[in-house]
């Protein structure tokens, strides 16, 4: 039964955007990655979703945006409008809690580091003058839990990951990089 536009509500939107899985880690949905940015809701009842890709140039976009348009047609929404916002670009610290236990459970290690904007600070300072810049993170492994891991490539399944193993139980694991 469809529902009509002018009771959709936003809340709703954003309810059913979180079943909209991301097509390369599917245990995760785009509002868990933190992509769908904004939803708002005309009194028309026009739906307009605003989008972040992870990474300029991320080969998934055009299937996230076909999703997020398929799922709200699916639910009576006649006039969804997407609009890709790239500034702020994507950080991981937009990834929710609930995402990166999900991440976890998947065998892949969310991010362990919060994001460093460094946007605002003035031309002269180098890389690595600040706490954190250019150190590698400690990674947990998702399959055992230790610490005690190493980067095997800065890229793993997806450039968005870093491909990792566990010196303990010996498992490669994909690492969702912090950016």
């Amino acid at each position: 039964m469809a529902m009509q536009a002018a009771a959709v509500t936003a809340e709703q939107v954003w309810a059913w955007l979180a079943e909209v899985a991301d097509p390369e880690i599917p245990v995760i949905s785009v509002v868990d990655l933190g992509i769908v940015r904004a939803v708002d809701v005309a009194e028309g009842g026009a739906c307009t979703v605003t989008i972040t890709p992870t990474y300029s140039g991320c080969p998934a976009m055009q299937v996230i945006a076909d999703a997020v348009t398929d799922a709200l047609r699916a639910r009576g929404v006649a006039d969804v409008r997407l609009r890709t916002q790239l500034t702020p670009a994507w950080t991981t610290d937009w990834m929710s809690e609930s995402g990166k236990a999900k991440l976890r459970g998947y065998g892949i290690a969310p991010p362990v580091q919060q994001a460093i904007d460094i946007s605002g600070l003035r031309d002269g300072v180098k890389r690595g003058a600040l706490p954190g810049l250019g150190a590698q993170p400690v990674v947990a492994c998702p399959q055992c839990g230790s610490t005690h891991t190493e980067l095997t490539s800065q890229f793993g399944s997806t450039p968005c990951k870093a491909l990792y193993k566990c010196l303990n139980c010996r498992e490669p694991f994909d690492y969702f990089k912090c950016h």
